[in-house]
């Protein structure tokens, strides 16, 4: 019972003891809680308490001698409390904290101040006092990966979303706070840490008190020192003095072989991790095995932790070796491993602690065991285990279900972690996890668009959640595109943000992210390596820095770029700190860019909107006939402005491509808003200044899919025929646009079959027309076109498909009207449809005759019925009609009618192929709608039979007759009306058939015949037909399999008889194959065939890169080097040189190589635009380049001192560097070779798309040929060895050494005391001696491979060469060995003294140098020499003004002048323009967050006082000295007074505020500085205090002087108040002062500060309050205008012409004009200005506006027709002088001698017709 109240103490003084010996043991209530409840349980029956505790105490005595376990289960985390020991794995080690890998997978966090005492002291120290000498070790020098750890639970600290946070300690008092001096043994092993460094070794702090533990230096496992903090395993060798002092060493063999046994009294209590047992099976159990040890100890091991290859052979009673994982004391619970890796001769650093396969996702992984309460095994595909924790094995909100995941035969996890202690991957199979696009920071790419949650503000920014295990941070500078003052206004927790990835640190799991909307939406090329800035691209960035010389911008990672103050802008710039700002998002293009010194320099005035475009499209796969979907961004007059998706890549629609139909062209653009995704449209052009256009014609879509389309001049054909469309039209003909750019002239007589007068009218720009290539100018690279449809076979039929296809793009605008909204009239008009018919009430009629009726079913439409459609119908006002439904038009509003009883009368039944008279009832351009005779039937057909018909407006005009056959009485497409097509008047003309020829096109294809051979050629065998015509058979048509070397056409004997059948024809004088269907086959050649199989027609195999082909030369071209083959009679190859020849040698004769006809073997290289109708094939066999390959090449160009620059086969260049081009180095390598020989050579790789590094070495190029190499290729860092003599060229000599080039990517360096034995006062003696490019031999010294670095040397000591500089020069040898150290050591000495000397001069009184207080020393006036310290003070100030990145320039320091001590006051103020004059510059008209600190102008005052420090001793001051103080005393006072009375002067306190406003209350100026000062010390309420003065202050006559005080008052509550605020001193301004005035400026300060949402409402309550003003539309306009809403703006206009008096409305017209030329639209800017001049065009002020504008925004075109109208004017003479001298001084700035002549002599007719006037 004594040790019972011990244990559990009731209250009171504490009880004392007078045992000697007190051993620490755990209690053993604890184990069953028994502590809580003895102490809060009432005192009613003490007895009864005390026979329930012995019971109790019965039982856990007998628990704690049994000591058993009965279950095994793995180490989970809720198992663990504070105080668990754990031995574990060093994962990671970063700059403060130490990731520990645990048993079971588990992670814990070692802080930096969880080492060891002595190690936080160190830190401690080096907090408080920043000189501190001692230094911090890195964590990373005292524990390393892969280490072995034993460690404690310090905390389980719950972080947010649910998860802990599991802090460990490897303190060892907090480890081994079990062990005391009297339980240390010898043989024992412990963890410690180094406390402190002797002289013989170190004290280690093992965590016992009392104890001294000593490692001796020769005792240690490491050869290095170590440092206080080092993390060891220690063994105990001997033990002193009772425990208090203690030897250790680091033996590893010792510490493998030392086991724990009971001598060493090991207890439950002083167990440890990481000890090495012997135990015995007790038990195997499903889930691991239960041992014994130390006699009555037991342990577990669960299945993680058994050694896998021993599993099924464990069984009871066996004996194994253990290592101890972990101990809980207050349970006694102790598992234990039996992994290799963790028992001897291992178990100190695992060698394995991290995988690669992190990350990754595996599928069909099997499922070997699962355990219920742990997890599953799994076995991945490779055979690897992975391990699946059993919360990991279902979703978060799931149930367990083990039954399901057993059913499966096979799974897929994702491997998210290794855990070093077993050895094993960690896998999930959750499929949130495995889907997670982002699981790793190295998932995360820069430049990536993210989203996430926001979790914190900050100083410094934002953090983000991206997943559950990705963190990042928006810096405050990238939280907008303007640097925000509250971002707490705009950022919360839980709001979701959108992000672009600035940067990737994975290793230290850093991500910043950027929220700039610049950046973010930013189309153009990213810049994320210095590679990737190759010069000419464009890119968005934001500056960081901004100096005198120019701004420095970052983009992405650490690239940074220099724009030099000259690239700034296109105007002068001096002050670039005034316009550029530290975040200012900005567009750079790249001037030059060096990355292997990581230099870039930019320039903002060279991005010009075609560079813009090109980079924007340069990332996307731009290839015409390229299918894509796009979304609308921007809605212009000429068509869509769309983004393709989802490369989100600018791309414009012309608003004529939007449709086939010209009618349906607008009406779409009309349906399409801003945000609709369009769908299968086509790439269709590309060029730098329009970028990519798009087409959705369907006609040109389906011509460019056939594959058919000529891409260049080269491939068109007269008589080929086309799809287009009409791209311009003038009056000699009309221009018709194709495909890759193409376009061809249709002169007037080409246009149509008919004679044409005049080009307008017969086609519409944007029209789809088929046209025929009639003439070729080669020279200049054009053509004509015809478009006559007598001449044109393409697109003849389909006038039923362009019919459905034009009326489903109607039906598609309809629906994309009405989906819109769910208005009234939507929904009337999307009730009707054509042929309805409808009650209608006649209305009025109108001037045109037509007439406008009403019904109920459209009483919100406008319904009109035509005069044709009237007659004989009486159309009184209010008579009541039945009307049928004849168009219906979504746009307008408007549903067009007929009253005419034919068709309303009851439809009759139609029959097919029924012929029947038809009336054309309503038209447009395009289709039109008609009745059929008396049946009462409606329908519509098409107006074009075919594309390029001309319409005839009398035969199609309403209330024409048509002759139409009936196809389809109730077509389904249609919408159940009848399908009709127009009877043609066999008016077509008849194709002659050439009568010369005498053939006959009455072949059909596949006809049998037999032909008598008439002449044998290579290729092709002439025949004789039946009919005695001529026909021909390609070479590839006389066997079916020939072979390779065979001539084919030598079978066949002239007069021969062959069977022969008809495949086609080719032309006689193109010798192009013609199918037997084309309308030209008549006056063709008959092609034919001798192999016996049956052909269709357009017959033709699809090739495609690699395949073989068996090929007939035909011949080879000098000029072009290629070779000429036939495939088959429609297919045609050639071969250049290069892929004909394998041996340089081969190339003095081609032509020899193969003859004509002969059959040879080819591989296809690429294939024809035009249907593979014209391959590139290759006779050697390769068809692409790859890496290993040896291929021909020709010296393209030779690179001095680079290497050869080589044109490979299949238009691929290469690259051979000097190094590569022999395996033996010369001084002149590139000697033998020169532009246009021909060399063998090697791939080597791919560097960039169609470029490869090559070699010409013959160890590359024979390689078993060539095994003994005098200089080697080294490829790679590890393939030079210090100590190794090698040979390369030299790149640069320089102030830095010798750099010489070892391999294509390794250069060595020589320091310039390793190049010559001669000491050298100048480096550039060197530079003379050693040319670039020479051949020198080296030797290496050193190696870094992480760094790639090499130090080499040249001295003839080292490499046994001569030295690279001649002895004549008389230099004097290099100090070696002693010699060099007497030398330095007398240096030494020198400095020593001479800095001795120069303190002494220091220390003298500085007072005797004075001449008067606060003034400089004289030395320092006249200029003389700086002081050390003065120029120490200096460098540090230049670094620290650093910005990082080299620059390419340094200003030149500019030379102090002389200057008097008088002029010390005032040089730095500076003048500025001022609006009010306001000293502080106090932006009171916009925004508060640029005001700067004010700085004190005077600072003499410091100074002196420095100088009054330094004299430590009262000098005694001679009569004269006293006489000069008393003088300058006197000059102070006078200039204090002078400052006083001057107004100039900055006011710099309160108090001389407050003096001057005494002299001037009235003045705002003042006010306004007073506010300044307060705001500049932060100081908010003051400023306002100083505003409520002000306005009581100043008198009420001065109405502008208040109210510039209220304007302030607008800002300061903008910027520093609330909106509540803001609104209330509002609203007293408007009390006080003129109202519009105050409206005017607070919302100029809201659109300044970008609150647009509360300008656009005030300014709509100012147009409504002050409607009469013209001010106020003018604002509104240009608010409008600039926040790009040019709609809105035109809007306000027309309000404002209603609003306002006619008299201000031309320059109400005028003024929004010009605000369009600089905002908005600059056509729409145009037409109005147009408009006013056409109504007032005497108005000459207007024609000068006008003209002003137009040269700054016009073409010299428009402004030149400007100027021709002014001067025709019917103005008087002098004002038509004053055009004419603007005329020609716009000519001779602008103009040429001509245009400068034409305008004299137009002033000339100007004066002459004048003359004639007057004299008449």
């Amino acid at each position: 019972m004594a040790s019972m109240e011990e244990d559990f103490p009731r209250g009171g003084a504490e009880k004392k003891t007078t045992e000697p010996k007190r051993v620490k043991t755990h209690d053993v209530g604890n184990l069953f809680e028994n502590r809580e409840t003895a102490v809060k349980k009432k005192k009613k029956n003490v007895e009864q308490d005390e026979e329930e505790k012995i019971k109790k105490q019965k039982v856990v005595d007998e628990k704690l001698k049994l000591n058993t376990a009965t279950t095994v289960e793995i180490l989970h985390l809720w198992n663990l409390n504070i105080g668990t020991l754990i031995l574990g794995c060093v994962k990671e080690v970063s700059e403060f904290e130490v990731v520990v890998g645990l048993p079971s997978g588990l992670i814990g966090y070692l802080p930096i101040y969880n080492i060891c005492d002595s190690y936080t002291n160190i830190l401690n120290n080096r907090l408080d006092s920043e000189d501190s000498l001692e230094a911090v070790v890195p964590l990373s020098e005292l524990l390393t990966p892969g280490m072995l750890v034993r460690c404690v639970v310090s905390s389980l600290d719950s972080a947010k979303e649910g998860h802990v946070s599991l802090k460990v300690s490897i303190n060892p008092k907090e480890v081994n706070k079990v062990l005391s001096s009297g339980t240390l043994k010898p043989g024992m092993t412990l963890s410690g840490c180094v406390e402190s460094v002797e002289d013989h070794g170190y004290l280690v702090d093992i965590g016992v008190s009392g104890t001294k533990a000593f490692l001796p230096k020769k005792s240690t496992a490491s050869k290095q020192d170590l440092n206080v903090g080092q993390y060891m395993s220690i063994l105990i060798e001997e033990v002193k003095n009772d425990g208090r002092v203690v030897r250790l060493t680091q033996n590893p063999q010792a510490l493998a072989k030392a086991f724990i046994t009971i001598q060493h009294g090991w207890t439950l209590d002083t167990l440890l991790p990481g000890l090495l047992i012997r135990a015995r099976i007790k038990k195997v159990t499903p889930h691991g095995l239960i041992v014994t040890f130390l006699s009555s100890f037991t342990g577990v091991v669960d299945f993680l932790h058994l050694d896998e290859d021993k599993a099924s052979t464990y069984s009871q009673g066996q004996e194994v070796l253990a290592r101890v994982l972990h101990v809980e004391p207050s349970t006694r619970h102790v598992s234990l491993s039996l992994h290799s890796h963790l028992l001897p001769p291992g178990g100190g650093v695992l060698d394995k602690y991290f995988s690669q396969r992190v990350g990754e996702v595996v599928q069909g992984c099997k499922m070997t065991v699962l355990h219920y309460h742990s997890g599953a095994l799994m076995k991945l595909p490779d055979g690897t285990t992975a391990f699946v924790h059993k919360n990991l094995m279902k979703e978060p909100n799931e149930e367990f279900n083990p039954n399901r995941l057993l059913s499966q035969s096979e799974h897929t996890l994702r491997i998210i972690d290794y855990s070093p202690m077993e050895q094993i991957h960690l896998a999930t199979l959750r499929r949130s996890t495995i889907e997670t696009t982002f699981f790793r920071y190295q998932d995360v790419k820069v430049g990536q668009i993210v989203e996430g949650k926001v979790t914190g503000l900050h100083q410094h920014g934002v953090n983000v959640r991206i997943t559950d295990h990705i963190r990042g941070m928006i810096p405050r500078t990238h939280l907008a595109d303007v640097v925000l003052q509250n971002p707490e206004k705009r950022f919360f927790e839980g709001l979701k943000v959108k992000c672009r990835v600035l940067s990737v640190d994975a290793q230290n799991k850093r991500l910043i992210l950027t929220k700039k909307k610049a950046l973010v939406e930013s189309t153009l090329p990213l810049f994320q390596s210095y590679s990737d800035a190759r010069v000419g691209r464009i890119s968005h960035g934001f500056i960081v820095c901004v100096k005198k010389f120019g701004c420095i911008v970052h983009f992405y990672e650490d690239v940074k770029g220099l724009v030099p103050v000259k690239e700034l802008s296109t105007e002068r710039v001096d002050n670039p700190e005034g316009l550029f700002f530290i975040g200012q998002v900005v567009q750079a293009k790249v001037l030059s860019c060096d990355p292997e010194n990581k230099k870039l320099c930019l320039s903002f005035k060279a991005v010009s909107e075609g560079d813009i475009k090109e980079s924007q499209t340069e990332k996307f796969d731009f290839v015409v006939g390229k299918t894509v979907n796009a979304r609308v961004c921007c809605k212009v007059v000429d068509g869509l402005e769309v983004s393709i998706v989802p490369e989100e890549v600018p791309a414009f629609i012309p608003t004529v491509h939007l449709s086939d139909h010209v009618s349906n062209c607008f009406p779409l653009w009309m349906a399409l808003e801003e945000g609709d995704a369009v769908s299968n449209i086509m790439c269709l052009t590309k060029n730098k200044k329009k970028g990519i256009t798009l087409t959705k014609k369907p006609l040109l879509k389906a011509y460019l899919e056939d594959n058919k389309v000529p891409q260049q001049f080269s491939d068109l054909q007269v008589g080929m025929q086309m799809l287009g469309w009409v791209k311009n039209i003038m009056p000699y003909g009309v221009f018709v646009g194709f495909p890759h750019g193409l376009f061809g002239l249709a002169p007037k007589d080409a246009m149509a079959d008919q004679f044409i007068t005049n080009t307008s009218g017969i086609f519409e720009i944007g029209q789809t027309v088929v046209a025929k290539v009639t003439n070729l100018d080669e020279e200049k690279q054009r053509f004509l076109v015809s478009l006559k449809v007598s001449e044109l076979s393409l697109f003849e039929e389909g006038g039923h498909a362009r019919l459905l296809q034009g009326l489903k793009e109607r039906k598609d605008i309809f629906e994309m009207v009405t989906c819109r909204g769910e208005s009234d009239v939507l929904q009337q008009l999307s009730a009707v449809s054509l042929g309805d018919k409808i009650k209608m009430i006649v209305g009025d009629t109108r001037e045109d005759g037509s007439v406008t009726l009403s019904s109920d079913r459209l009483s919100e439409v406008t319904v009109l019925a035509s005069k044709f459609h009237t007659e004989g119908v009486n159309v009184t006002p209010g008579c009541k009609f039945s009307a049928v439904i004849l168009h219906v038009d979504p746009l307008k509003s408007e549903v067009h009618v007929s009253l005419l009883p034919e068709l309303i009368t009851k439809k009759k039944l139609l029959t097919k192929d029924s012929k029947l008279t038809a009336t054309i009832q309503y038209t447009d351009k395009d289709f039109a709608v008609i009745s059929l005779g008396d049946t009462g039937h409606l329908t519509i057909i098409p107006l074009r039979t075919h594309l390029n018909k001309i319409l005839d407006s009398k035969k199609f005009s309403v209330g024409s007759c048509l002759n139409v056959i009936v196809e389809d009485p109730s077509s389904e497409e249609l919408g159940g009306l009848p399908l009709v097509a127009l009877q043609q008047p066999n008016a077509k003309h008849d194709k002659t058939k050439s009568k010369s020829s005498g053939q006959s096109s009455n072949f059909t294809l596949g006809e049998g015949m037999t032909v008598t051979v008439k002449k044998v050629k290579p290729t092709s065998v002439l025949v004789t037909l039946p009919s005695g015509t001529t026909g021909s058979i390609h070479v590839s048509e006389i066997e079916e399999s020939p072979e390779v070397g065979s001539f084919p056409t030598a079978s066949l004997k002239i007069g021969t008889e062959v069977e022969a059948s008809v495949i086609g024809g080719h032309t006689v004088r193109g010798n192009k194959f013609l199918p037997i269907s084309h309308p030209n086959f008549g006056v063709s050649l008959t092609e034919l065939s001798l192999l016996p199989r049956k052909l269709s027609v357009d017959t033709m195999k699809i090739y495609t890169p690699g395949d073989e082909v068996l090929c007939f030369p035909s011949k080879y071209d000098e000029k072009t080097k290629t070779l000429e083959v036939h495939v088959k009679h429609d297919v045609i190859g050639t071969v250049e040189l290069l892929a004909m020849i394998n041996k340089p040698g081969q190339a003095k004769h081609p032509k020899n190589l193969f003859k004509p006809g002969q059959t040879v073997s080819a591989k296809v290289v690429r294939t024809g635009s035009i249907k593979s109708s014209r391959l590139s094939l290759s006779l050697t066999g390769i068809y692409k380049l790859e890496p290993g390959l040896v291929t021909m090449a020709t010296v393209w160009k030779v690179v001095p001192c680079q290497g050869l620059l080589l044109k490979l086969p299949f238009g691929n260049w290469g690259f051979a560097s000097v190094l590569d081009v022999s395996d033996v180095y010369a001084d002149n390598p590139l000697e033998p070779y020169k532009q246009g020989q021909l060399v063998r050579c090697y791939i080597i790789e791919e560097a960039r798309v169609r470029n490869f590094k090559v070699s010409l070495r013959p160890s590359r190029l024979h390689k078993d040929q060539h095994k003994n190499v005098t200089d080697p290729e080294i490829q790679s860092i590890s393939d030079i060895k210090e100590g190794q003599i090698v040979r390369g060229y030299v790149t640069s000599t320089n102030d830095k050494g010798v750099f010489v080039r070892l391999s294509r990517f390794i250069t060595g360096r020589v320091k310039l005391q390793h190049t010559t034995k001669y000491f050298m006062d100048d480096p550039k003696v060197l530079s003379k001696h050693i040319t670039p490019n020479a051949l020198v031999t080296a030797k290496v010294l050193s190696v870094n491979t992480e760094d790639s670095h090499v130090n080499l040397s040249l001295l003839s000591e080292d490499t046994g060469k001569p030295d690279l500089l001649p002895e004549s020069l008389d230099l004097k040898l290099r100090l070696t060995g002693e010699k060099k150290a007497e030398y330095d050591e007398k240096v030494a000495k020198r400095k020593r003294a001479l800095s001795e000397s120069q303190q002494q001069e220091n220390e003298k009184p500085k007072i005797k140098r004075k001449k008067v207080e606060g003034c400089p020393v004289k030395e320092e006036c006249t200029g003389e020499k700086k002081t050390l310290k003065e120029k120490k003070k200096k460098k540090t100030k230049t670094e620290d003004s650093d910005s990082g990145v080299d620059v390419f320039f340094r200003e030149k320091e500019e030379a102090t002048s002389n200057k008097k001590c008088d002029q010390v006051k005032g040089k730095h103020e500076k003048t500025e323009p001022k609006r009010l004059q306001v000293t502080f510059g106090f932006p009171w008209e916009s925004t508060l967050c640029s005001l700067t600190p004010f700085a004190a102008v005077d600072d003499t005052h410091e100074s002196s006082e420095d100088e009054q420090e330094v004299s430590s001793k009262p000098v005694k001051k001679s009569r004269k000295e006293l006489k000069q103080e008393q003088q300058n005393a006197e000059q102070k006072l006078s200039k204090l007074e002078v400052e006083l009375m001057d107004t100039s002067v900055r006011p710099d306190s309160s108090t001389m505020f407050e003096r001057l406003l005494l002299s001037s209350p009235d003045s705002s100026l003042l006010w306004l500085q007073y506010m300044a000062f307060h705001l500049q010390a932060t100081e908010i309420e003051q400023a306002r205090v100083v505003a409520e003065r002000a306005l009581k202050t100043i008198s009420f006559r001065e109405e502008q002087e208040k109210l510039n005080v209220w304007v302030a008052m607008l800002n300061l509550e903008n910027m520093y108040g609330t909106q509540e605020s803001l609104q209330k001193v509002f609203e007293r301004a408007t009390q006080y002062c003129e109202p519009l005035p105050v409206y005017q400026q607070l919302a100029d300060i809201y659109a300044k500060s970008d609150k647009i949402k509360e300008a656009e409402s005030l300014y709509k309550n100012m147009v409504k309050r002050f409607r009469q003003e013209k001010a106020v539309y003018l604002s509104y306009g240009t608010f409008l205008l600039r926040q790009r809403q040019s709609d809105a703006a035109n809007a306000l206009l027309q309000r404002a012409l209603q609003s306002l008096s006619n008299k201000e409305h031309v320059d109400l017209i005028t003024k929004f004009a010009r605000l369009e030329f600089q905002y908005g639209n600059t056509e729409r800017a145009k037409s109005m200005f147009d408009k006013v001049l056409s109504t007032y065009p005497k108005r000459t002020d207007l024609w000068s506006v006008f003209i002003d504008l137009m040269v700054k925004h016009g073409s010299q075109k428009e402004v030149r027709e400007i100027f021709d109208r002014v001067i025709h004017l019917s103005v008087s003479v002098k004002k038509i002088k004053f055009f004419f001298k603007r005329y020609l001084e716009y000519e001779k700035r602008n103009g040429t001698p001509e245009t400068i002549q034409a305008v004299k002599q137009k002033a000339i007719e100007y004066v002459e017709s004048k003359g004639a006037e007057a004299a008449s």
